[in-house]
């Protein structure tokens, strides 16, 4: 319920609104005095708009906004934060290559800056649309104070998120919020792009254009390879000027030239049912496709008699001879067909456009999920086609690549991404990373008992994996499992970071600087965070003399984090030199211990780089 405001009108902020009715050209952000944004007025602009002559004054070609200079410095800001393991809401912990990670997808990808440098190939992102109600990432960088986060609704009482805040068009921030949003978590996102990788990004008109200035500064302008246009929706919205029935997709390269060198591979696998008729003479399966040629037999075209056949045909006479009596070319009543086989058409693409209309409807796409959940739980999950399209354009030669997508919701690209690994024999791996956004009160999902969209999203992969896999039996290894990792503050206690703040007499409540609730998993993944490890890589673990050894992908790291190593356990895990040894600072009783750890390596693995947390 609003408060009433209990002072007199405001008239500059009327006169600001009138202006902008007249002129929405000159109408800009910015902040107050009082530290807070409001709407105001670019004179210069406006002198500009008032006179017939070019008024005096510094030009540039710039886009920016209240908020910019702030949010490009968060997205280069460390933070003291860590992903721990999930293992009992995972599916095939212990050999999956997929991750599926919860949490702000800022912090997330600030994480992942190490071990994914480079190395993804394709990245999908469908973020909020800033229509009014479902601006969900209120970033407390761009907020400013205390008083304006309160003022703004970004935050309940309890200091929580507020999910149901609307962003109408006529707040402050309306824009520049969205854009700082976007363009921190795009600066980041780049860089896990490998050379010859790709974004794609849906959007509507509220920030198309926006966006489209944002990923030109971040990635290039010349980095631009086509603005889709993708037809969603078939029915049309009769209160409306003109029915929006697309969304655009914002498609770039991470380094054109390296797309530009396979440009002809990149497009559409071709189509390749409906080879029903076989000859078993060797050549394969096959289906007719007219020769004719325009006007057909039609009389009064050119023409010339042909097997009694009248016609104007795409061949020469001559050449439809030879088809003929290799058996390429058949007679059906008047007309001539060629036999099209499903070999050539294998080694056939067809180039793509920027009109997508082809590529699944969100009506469908939401009846499918439906049937696949047994109940309504996503409103607007887009089309596994779509997606699907995308994979085949970008990781067609690459059967091992990455893709991420950072705005995760129903995790449509983690389904597509399965079912196309299973079609080619593929080993893609996904990383999906979705804030643990609740269901609102009265929606569908929450009435069906669905808590929030990261529930929805793990569900449907595991829904989605096991359909798959029965429908693909012929894909013995194709992986359809799934760890869930949670963003969550550092598994460090303050005095890691700042021991000279505390006074010796406290110390002995810190004998160890690990927090009492994190796990030896918590403290491996941690670790590989810090040394920049793939997630997704093999883990087995094992009891060596009553202590727990953990082995990351077969000697990239091993760990133990037990108390009291015996030096026997330590000249075990030296003897299978691994790359990387970690243990717990507190895991030795004295200096002497520690540094004879450091001895016993320096034997028997001179090559393992040796760690304690």
């Amino acid at each position: 319920m609003d408060k009433m405001r209990m002072e007199s009108v405001d008239m500059t902020a009327q006169n600001v609104e009138k202006i902008g009715a007249l002129f929405p050209n000159c109408i800009t952000e910015t902040v107050g005095e009082d530290g807070k944004p409001k709407k105001a007025v670019n004179f210069e602009l406006l002198r500009q708009m008032l006179s017939d002559e070019v008024v005096d004054g510094d030009e540039a070609y710039e886009f920016t906004w209240v908020g910019k200079k702030a949010a490009i410095v968060e997205a280069n800001k460390p933070i003291r934060k860590t992903l721990r393991p999930c293992v009992e809401d995972s599916k095939d912990w212990d050999t999956t290559e997929n991750l599926y990670i919860e949490g702000d997808n800022l912090e997330v990808l600030k994480l992942l800056q190490e071990s994914y440098l480079g190395k993804v190939k394709m990245i999908y992102i469908d973020p909020p649309y800033n229509t009014g109600n479902d601006f969900v990432y209120p970033d407390k960088f761009v907020m400013g104070n205390d008083e304006y986060n309160d003022g703004a609704g970004y935050f309940d009482d309890d200091g929580n998120i507020n999910y149901n805040r609307e962003n109408n068009s006529g707040a402050a921030r309306y824009h520049s919020d969205w854009c700082s949003m976007i363009y921190s978590r795009l600066l980041l996102a780049r860089n896990l792009l490998s050379q010859d990788g790709a974004m794609f990004i849906s959007i509507d008109d509220n920030e198309c254009t926006n966006l489209t200035k944002i990923c030109d500064e971040v990635f290039g302008a010349e980095n631009r390879i086509a603005l889709i246009c993708h037809k969603s929706r078939a029915s049309i919205s009769n209160d409306k000027i003109i029915s929006p029935n697309h969304n655009t997709i914002l498609f770039y390269a991470n380094n054109i030239v390296e797309l530009e060198n396979k440009r002809k591979m990149i497009g559409l696998d071709p189509v390749l049912d409906g080879f029903d008729n076989d000859d078993d003479d060797g050549r394969g399966a096959y289906r007719l496709v007219p020769v004719d040629g325009p006007g057909g037999a039609k009389k009064g075209n050119p023409h010339y008699e042909f097997l009694g056949v009248e016609g104007y045909w795409r061949f020469s006479k001559e050449t439809m001879q030879v088809k003929y009596e290799e058996g390429l070319v058949v007679k059906r009543g008047n007309s001539l067909y060629q036999k099209y086989y499903r070999s050539t058409a294998a080694q056939t693409r067809k180039t793509a456009t920027t009109w997508w209309d082809d590529a699944g409807l969100m009506s469908t796409a939401t009846t499918r999920l439906k049937q696949l959940m047994g109940e309504a739980t996503f409103d607007t999950p887009k089309p596994i086609e779509l997606i699907d399209r995308m994979l085949r354009m970008i990781t067609f030669d690459d059967k091992d690549a990455i893709i991420l997508d950072f705005f995760a919701g129903s995790s449509t690209t983690a389904h597509a991404l399965m079912q196309y690994n299973a079609e080619t024999n593929g080993h893609r791996k996904f990383v999906m990373i979705q804030l643990k956004e609740p269901c609102a009160d009265k929606s569908e999902a929450k009435q069906n008992g669905w808590n929030d969209i990261c529930d929805i999203g793990k569900e449907r992969i595991r829904r989605a994996g096991d359909k798959i896999k029965a429908e693909h039996p012929e894909a013995a290894t194709l992986d359809i499992g799934f760890r869930v990792l949670k963003l969550d503050d550092t598994n460090m206690k303050d005095v890691y970071y700042s021991a000279d703040e505390y006074e010796q007499k406290n110390l002995d409540s810190y004998l160890s600087n690990i927090k009492e609730d994190r796990t030896d998993l918590d403290l491996l993944f941690g670790c590989l965070l810090e040394w920049g490890i793939p997630l997704s890589l093999p883990y087995s673990s094992e009891s060596i003399e009553g202590c727990i050894v953990h082995n990351y992908n077969d000697g990239d790291l091993i760990a133990c984090y037990d108390e009291n190593i015996p030096d026997s356990v330590i000249k075990a895990i030296a003897k299978k030199k691994p790359l990387r040894a970690v243990f717990r600072d507190s895991s030795f009783a004295s200096s002497p211990s520690k540094i004879n750890v450091g001895e016993i390596f320096k034997m028997m693995a001179p090559d393992t780089r040796v760690k304690v947390i």
